[in-house]
């Protein structure tokens, strides 16, 4: 079954398309996004320590490696992908030339755990999440945190300073956006729950309550997270990607084989849904499109 609904609306969002497999045999994947205007799709494997690129032709081929065992990706207001490396603690952009630009080592002396994912706002700011799970084998390297709590932290326009915004999650992850960027939704994979901050106009964070949870019996957690052009918030959780209205009602559940860790809009009209779960790369069509990262 490629879909639980809990809710009528579930179907007007998602419709009854069937799950396409794109990729198999990799090993985790995570961070698609889709360029709008270039039409091509990158994702990263972490324990592969490689990015990978779908053509439009729908040709799969090595994009950057080593990686630093990326995990989460983005594209910020220049088309340029931004980067969460494990291997190294780093918030990087790949430049139009090829160059890797540092974004983001350390705070206050002290490296990084490992930024796990990654937003950019439209004037520029990028927030990021840091819990600790590129510092565990095979998602990352294996060493000692350096900080003493796991953040989400914002960068200046112009790279200038970063700011620790938030310090009491247990794993902060997935992050996005409301429509009107009033709002930051950023979730917690321990605690298996989603929470809203409200974004000043300085772009610090307020309040923090719990918006949603994610349940289920299945495997899954609270990771990768995108907000579709309707409001609607979609995050992984058990037993695959959780819908939920802009009030934070679950709708339903798009099952995935294999555990789900992230996702993104694409195609011309973006409403196919990539999907990187596990060992695969999926691809579902949706009926309310999603939003362009650019």
């Amino acid at each position: 079954m490629t879909k639980v609904s809990r809710n009528p609306a579930f179907a007007d969002i998602v419709g009854d398309a069937e799950l396409e497999t794109l990729a198999s045999g990799l090993g985790f994947t995570e961070g698609p996004i889709w360029h709008p205007y270039e039409k091509w799709l990158v994702f990263s494997d972490m324990p592969e320590d490689r990015m990978y690129i779908r053509q439009p032709s729908g040709d799969i081929e090595s994009f950057r490696r080593p990686s630093n065992k990326a995990n989460g990706n983005t594209l910020d207001r220049e088309g340029r992908i931004v980067t969460c490396e494990h291997a190294t603690s780093r918030v990087t952009r790949l430049d139009h030339d090829g160059s890797i630009t540092v974004i983001a080592t350390h705070y206050q002396g002290k490296e990084l755990n490992s930024p796990n994912d990654i937003v950019v706002a439209t004037g520029g700011a990028i927030y990021f999440t840091d819990p600790t799970y590129g510092r565990m084998e095979y998602y990352g390297v294996l060493r000692e945190p350096e900080l003493g709590f796991q953040g989400v932290y914002r960068v200046d326009p112009d790279g200038s300073r970063l700011t620790l915004l938030v310090d009491d999650f247990v794993q902060p992850n997935g992050l996005c956006f409301s429509l009107d960027e009033s709002r930051l939704f950023v979730n917690d994979t321990e605690r298996q729950h989603i929470r809203v901050f409200s974004v000043t106009s300085s772009g610090e964070l307020t309040g923090g309550a719990v918006w949603a949870e994610t349940t289920g019996d299945a495997p899954g957690a609270p990771d990768g997270m995108k907000i579709d052009s309707c409001g609607n918030v979609y995050c992984c959780g058990p037993g695959g990607i959780h819908v939920f209205d802009p009030s934070g009602n679950v709708l339903g559940v798009i099952r995935t084989p294999e555990p789900c860790a992230n996702f993104t809009f694409g195609d011309e009209d973006l409403k196919s849904l990539y999907i990187t779960a596990s060992s695969l790369l999926l691809r579902l069509r949706v009926r309310v499109p999603g939003l362009r990262l650019f």
